[in-house]
């Protein structure tokens, strides 16, 4: 079936298509707000695909990879945070990126991944999972609200 995909996790071997999905992310934040995100430099692929090829070593972290056709369609790269005074927050699981291919967007494809990431959290010992999301990314608010997630925090930035 065209539809279907799985989940899993995220191996060395998908870093190149990690980055590609990531370096999307990068420019589609940068876009809300050229101000506010980091422009996308050089080869943001490369970057991005290092950069969570460095989070695959790490104990409290998980990429996991939806996958379709032996084609990775998107990622959710997500950890544990511990306590954050900063934040006033307990520790808590933090979900950090969730990125899908424009292809297989409204498919179902990022529910299960975020589910996928708060399953993995819970198992780990996370009482709550946190996010951040772009303020002018209304289709990614409504997602989360859908699976349950709640405004909690508003943040505001002025430039100098």
């Amino acid at each position: 079936m065209p539809d279907s995909f799985v989940i899993r996790r995220a191996t060395a071997a998908d870093l190149p298509a990690l980055g590609k999905l990531g370096a999307s992310l990068l420019r589609a934040h940068y876009t809300f707000d050229p101000q506010r995100f980091m422009a996308p430099r050089g080869d943001p692929e490369a970057g991005y695909g290092w950069f969570l090829g460095t989070q695959l070593k790490e104990d409290d972290v998980a990429v996991f990879v939806a996958e379709r056709s032996g084609n990775a369609i998107g990622y959710v790269y997500a950890g544990m945070e511990p306590q954050s005074w900063k934040e006033l927050r307990e520790a808590a699981g933090f979900v950090h990126d969730v990125v899908v291919a424009p292809e297989a967007q409204r498919s179902g494809v990022a529910s299960a991944l975020v589910e996928s990431a708060c399953e993995w959290l819970r198992s780990i010992g996370a009482p709550r999972v946190v996010l951040w999301t772009a303020e002018k990314n209304a289709p990614a608010q409504r997602l989360f609200t859908q699976l349950g997630f709640r405004r909690t925090m508003i943040e505001m930035t002025r430039e100098l």
